[in-house]
């Protein structure tokens, strides 16, 4: 198991703009690998497969503030590193790099504020269900707070399956 203090949990207030999740927290696990596994795109296919996060996709961050309303996302850093604004301007800004994996729950907004020439991740949505984009624009809302509200919860945490910081910080104690 990750040592907890290779767990960031932060929640993301509302702040009218975005939506964020006042409920679930944004989840960064920094480098989560057992002792021998090499980073790879491939390995955090199979694993976020194996753990029921599907529609893996590989690519970076994109460069302007947005969410998804209808899923929450898991994304694991294979190669690069950058700087992710979490929660639109008034959130957090963290460093994640080659090895690290980011869960970010339904309405919060992420970007990409400057990486390397070589930053890449590979992304899936928890239960395989289809996302959208929200980019905080006026008449976004109500109609993305009522999807939040409706998205089911995941059915294992991305890396440790029934265990792990996702089920403990998310409350998911019926995942077995």
């Amino acid at each position: 198991m990750i040592p907890t203090d290779k767990i960031i949990a932060r929640i993301v207030t509302d702040d009218g703009t975005f939506p964020n999740n006042e409920d679930l927290p944004v989840l960064i696990y920094k480098d989560p690998r057992d002792k021998g596994n090499q980073i790879s795109a491939r390995h955090f296919e199979t694993l976020f497969e194996r753990n029921n996060w599907h529609s893996a996709w590989r690519y970076g961050i994109y460069t302007y503030p947005h969410y998804h309303s209808t899923a929450h996302e898991v994304l694991g850093v294979y190669k690069g590193s950058t700087q992710v604004q979490l929660g639109g301007p008034h959130g957090f800004t963290t460093r994640v790099e080659a090895g690290d994996v980011l869960v970010i729950p339904a309405g919060v907004a992420h970007q990409n504020l400057g990486s390397n020439a070589g930053f890449q991740c590979v992304g899936g949505y928890a239960n395989g269900d289809h996302w959208d984009m929200n980019y905080g624009k006026p008449g976004e809302r109500p109609r993305a707070d009522e999807n939040i509200a409706a998205v089911s919860p995941p059915t294992a945490d991305p890396i440790f399956g029934g265990s792990g910081p996702l089920v403990d910080s998310w409350n998911l104690a019926s995942v077995k």
